[in-house]
């Protein structure tokens, strides 16, 4: 988008004659220095335009988008309805259908007014709740039977002060029952919580009207897409924010999980990866400089606590996190020391790998190429050097390698993939198919364009497979599809992430917006957005979609379709996927590593839907030892099958312990990945059969 969309829309801005200010009270109101400044308010008429004009999907502002910004706006502030009153909702409700005219006159007051609503009542709350702890943690007594609603998303507002009360009063008691199974001592819980809520007290009077303008221009514009988004001054010039922490981090994607940061997926590479100790959905809780003082950052925003994160590279940095495995009441933490370090190009580079498998008596060689993201070293490129890397240079040689060395085909591992260059997705698309089409963009204006394989011939002819999962995306699921569309490759494992959508930054006269343009669409003209790309034989999930993926997000666009780029050929590998189907699931039935992943995640699963709490510690621990004793079975099943040592309890990771280097595994010790040789082989066998019929 050029410069000139925002000097456009600046001119209808500042044209107006009267910008609305909001007017200051009067009446004792310690919030009352928040107020919206002009530079906010020509900001919000900016994005108001620009939203207008150039979203992807240039839906309305109107009656029904007002709805989706109030609600939207209660669930950012108070996901758990844990500090609105009844009374509160029924004041805000006279605002429910005007969000959209308010907006279009630049008028910020009922935004500002909602907010800090939240802060009073919040400053009330954890007052409420510091009183309860200034009685003594010993003073509460865990031998009632009563529980606690914990999936609050739909539960009615509380009808006054004393039912947030009652149910404050319960919240603490939980998280005191929470740390105290989790082994703190009475003393070490009261000064935590204590510490906790003073220290998010404090950060309360600290609240800028900046910090109020934000969140409500973001979920103003994040009505429209999770990924249209309003940065402040302050965090413009970290717009990736939500996407990835710096380079000199511990290279993870994070987002705000109610009062958590939550991981979304780790960097291929990355500090966090290696060090084995932190997965997709973990929360952290803590984070400590060095050999510093742990700071409890539960309740804290998520540029906050990307900043604690953030350091000098070579130092470091101890995350306290709380696994995504544990139960949805089980506390129990662990710390993670990290170096921060600059994730190096060459670690995230292409390489390969032979999996030798026996398959129907006869030994074969597949050539494995693992592909952790899809790089370009652009400042190379640029500057003429005929030895840059990128992805597609380096499969290029990895295959020649391969085809060298004789293999029956070639498996392309896309698992944990998040993406990158666009161009090197077409690039890689063009190594195993002829010319044409390799993705379509498709813009907010209908026109669509199409990037292309220009290059004649196909580099690789072999018989391929391509590995996916939940955390395959972008980049990674637009390959995927393409060699889906054109019948190139079988596609194995999970269904991929789903993030079909094209951003760009917008400067604003005040701080930046992210918005959505473009949609990503495979050629047989299916979207990548929402669903993903479906493999043709599923695996079990490793991980919760529900939980993990674009469809997980708020208001995320939906899956389409539009006209196809190519003319579908006769597809060689349909006619075989019932039966490759049936010799997957007899293969993989009582295949210890696949009923594992099976088993935990039904268990997960299991975990997750409880909505209640018991608030009774003798029943608590008996829940927990009964999830410990599941894990267990399941974990000693899995040993058991394998001829491997059972446990006579879970391990427990040494916390403080820096990462080491990988034990060098087999390609063949990787269930998914041999399973994945075999359903190659598999096809090929029943091509071969087929053609000499």
């Amino acid at each position: 988008m050029k410069r000139s969309l925002l000097s456009a829309t600046l001119a209808f801005a500042l044209g107006l004659s009267a910008l609305p200010l909001a007017a200051k009270t009067t009446n004792a109101d310690p919030w009352e220095y928040l107020q919206p400044d002009r530079e906010q308010v020509i900001a919000s008429l900016n994005v108001v335009e620009l939203l207008k004009r150039h979203h992807y999907n240039k839906p309305p502002l109107n009656d029904e988008r007002s709805v989706k910004i109030y609600q939207g706006y209660l669930k950012l502030l108070d996901p758990a309805r844990s500090y609105f009153t009844a009374g509160d909702i029924a004041e805000f409700d006279q605002w429910r259908t005007r969000f959209d005219d308010l907006l279009k006159n630049g008028d910020l007051e009922p935004g500002f007014a909602i907010y800090k609503r939240h802060l009073e009542r919040l400053q009330g709350r954890l007052q409420f709740a510091l009183n309860m702890l200034d009685n003594g943690v010993g003073n509460i007594d865990f031998s009632v039977d009563e529980s606690l609603l914990i999936d609050r998303e739909n539960a009615p507002w509380a009808k006054d002060l004393g039912e947030l009360d009652e149910l404050w009063r319960k919240r603490v008691k939980d998280e005191v029952l929470r740390l105290k199974i989790a082994g703190k001592e009475p003393k070490a819980i009261e000064e935590l919580l204590t510490k906790r809520y003073k220290s998010q007290l404090a950060r309360l009077q600290q609240t800028r009207g900046e910090d109020i303008f934000q969140a409500y221009i973001n979920a103003f514009a994040m009505s429209y897409d999770p990924h249209t988004t309003y940065l402040s001054p302050d965090n413009a010039e970290n717009f990736d924010i939500n996407m990835s922490l710096s380079l000199e981090g511990i290279g993870a994607v994070l987002q705000s999980d109610n009062e958590h940061v939550k991981v979304v997926r780790l960097v291929p590479a990355g500090p966090a990866e290696k060090s084995k100790q932190i997965a997709p959905a973990d929360k952290i809780v803590g984070v400590a400089q060095g050999d510093g003082e742990m700071v409890d950052v539960i309740g804290w925003r998520l540029d906050e606590v990307v900043k604690l994160i953030r350091g000098p590279k070579g130092s470091l940095v101890r995350l306290e996190v709380i696994p995504a495995n544990n139960a949805p009441n089980d506390q129990t933490s662990k710390v993670v020391s990290i170096i921060r370090e600059a994730v190096k190009l060459e670690e995230q580079a292409a390489k390969k790998s032979v999996l030798k498998l026996n398959h129907e008596g006869r030994d074969y060689k597949l050539g494995v190429i693992e592909i952790p993201a899809f790089y370009l070293d652009f400042k190379a490129f640029r500057a003429g050097d005929p030895d840059y890397k990128s992805t597609t240079r380096d499969v290029k040689r990895l295959l020649t390698e391969l085809e060298q060395e004789k293999v029956d085909g070639v498996v392309i591992d896309l698992r944990n993939n998040g993406g990158g260059s666009l161009q090197e997705a077409t690039e890689l698309t063009g190594l195993f198919i002829d010319q044409g089409p390799t993705v379509l963009v498709r813009n907010s204006d209908g026109r669509v364009d199409v990037l292309a394989d220009e290059n004649t011939g196909i580099y690789y002819k072999g018989p391929m497979a391509v590995l996916v999962n939940r955390l395959s995306a972008s980049a990674s699921e637009i390959f995927a599809g393409a060699m889906q569309d054109y019948h190139r490759a079988l596609i194995l494992g999970g269904q991929t992430f789903g993030k079909g959508t094209v951003q760009t930054i917008q400067p604003l006269n005040h701080g930046e917006l992210k918005l959505t343009l473009a949609k990503f669409y495979r050629v047989s003209g299916q979207s990548t957005q929402h669903q993903g790309v479906i493999p043709d034989i599923q695996y079990p999930d490793v991980m919760d979609t529900k939980e993990i993926g674009e469809s997980a997000l708020p208001e995320a666009l939906p899956w389409d379709s539009i006209r196809p780029a190519i003319t579908p050929e006769l597809d060689p590998i349909k006619p075989f996927l019932s039966e490759l189907q049936n010799r997957y699931d007899s293969r993989t039935a009582k295949n210890p590593d696949f009923t594992f992943a099976r088993e935990r995640l039904a268990l997960a699963q299991k975990l997750m839907d409880e909505t209640t709490v018991s608030l009774n510690e003798a029943k608590r621990r008996a829940q927990h030892a009964d999830i410990d004793a599941q894990q267990l079975a399941i974990e000693n099943s899995r040993r058991k099958a394998k001829g491997e040592a059972l446990l006579s309890e879970l391990k427990k990771e040494d916390e403080d312990a820096l990462p080491v280097e990988d034990e060098k595994t087999k390609p063949e010790d990787d269930a998914f990945l041999s399973e994945t040789g075999h359903i190659l082989l598999d096809f090929l066998g029943l091509n071969a059969t087929l053609a000499k019929q």
